[in-house]
């Protein structure tokens, strides 16, 4: 299936919303940006934009829950989680409404449009949120099928979106999706790559160039950072070298954070290696120079996967 990820959100929240007449709508004046244009025509009485107003809109989305409604609430991702995070730790996380953040744009994917419209700390913000759930899904087969799981879940959650435009396809149409539940897209006996996002399918490609000089990687699609999948860490990590971890966004606090956290509680662990957005505001540009920029193409994440080993 190849469409862009929010146009995958929209697409999807409209098909399920037929067998869920309770399920609520709202977007911070972002009705076309995020895929919600047939569902308001389909069903105006469960759709509201809010305009520009992210605090009111993450009221309003509680209020709804609170009064049985299974609530979608959209915006930027740079918007939703920093401009209203006093609204979403006490009314999603401390009164466990059961709202769905959606954030479209996250990562480096609005590219020109610069740092302001960067969703690079929103997974940072939301884990350190009590009881949020949060999803990262790799393509658009797995937003379709995370919009979807979502909406037969009860509890707030934050599914975010990254990349840009068409991203690669790496999942399959008929595989399960659960919630906190990674998934195995590659074996092999020396490192452990751990990925979500954009960042499965660059993860794909390296390891498929480190096997040509006889590295063999086992990558896992870890597309729920919270909570986050132990036992797949369990099962993959004995005999490994070097334990990766990769993502489009900060590295404080994001998946590698969740990873070393983990993997610092066990016993004769490999190192880990993590690699995403360090600690910086990268200069806009487009969407490739970022990822070169921050260190995330193929050939950069191969090489220090590289010259790690031989350290």
């Amino acid at each position: 299936m190849m469409m862009s990820t929010r146009n995958a959100f929209g697409a999807f929240l409209t098909e399920v919303a037929a067998n869920h007449p309770e399920l609520f709508a709202l977007t911070a004046d972002f009705t076309k940006s995020t895929g919600l244009a047939k569902f308001k025509e389909q069903y105006p009485n469960q759709f509201l934009s809010t305009g520009i107003a992210e605090q009111n809109m993450i009221a309003l989305a509680s209020g709804l829950a609170s009064e049985g409604k299974n609530v979608f609430a959209s915006s930027f991702a740079s918007f939703v989680t920093t401009r209203c995070y006093e609204q979403v730790k006490v009314n999603l996380g401390y009164m466990q409404h059961n709202v769905k953040l959606v954030g479209i744009a996250s990562g480096l994917g609005v590219s020109h449009q610069g740092n302001t419209h960067f969703g690079l700390d929103d997974v940072s913000l939301m884990r350190a949120i009590p009881n949020m759930t949060i999803v990262v899904p790799s393509d658009c087969t797995e937003v379709a099928k995370a919009t979807i799981t979502l909406a037969d879940f009860e509890g707030p959650a934050y599914l975010r979106l990254v990349g840009e435009g068409f991203i690669p396809i790496v999942n399959d149409d008929d595989y399960e999706f659960v919630i906190g539940k990674g998934i195995k897209k590659r074996d092999g006996k020396d490192i452990l790559m751990i990925a979500n996002g954009t960042m499965v399918s660059q993860s794909l490609k390296v390891a498929k160039e480190l096997s040509e000089q006889g590295i063999e990687a086992t990558v896992i699609n870890m597309h729920t950072v919270k909570p986050l999948d132990t036992q797949i860490i369990d099962e993959n990590i004995e005999g490994k070298k070097l334990i990766v971890t990769i993502e489009e966004g900060q590295l404080n606090g994001g998946l590698g954070s969740a990873v070393a956290e983990y993997v610092s509680s066990l016993d004769n662990t490999p190192k880990v290696l993590r690699m995403g957005i360090h600690d910086m505001f990268p200069h806009a540009g487009s969407y490739s120079y970022l990822l070169e920029q921050c260190g995330l193409t193929a050939a950069q994440i191969k090489e220090r996967i590289i010259n790690t080993l031989n350290k």
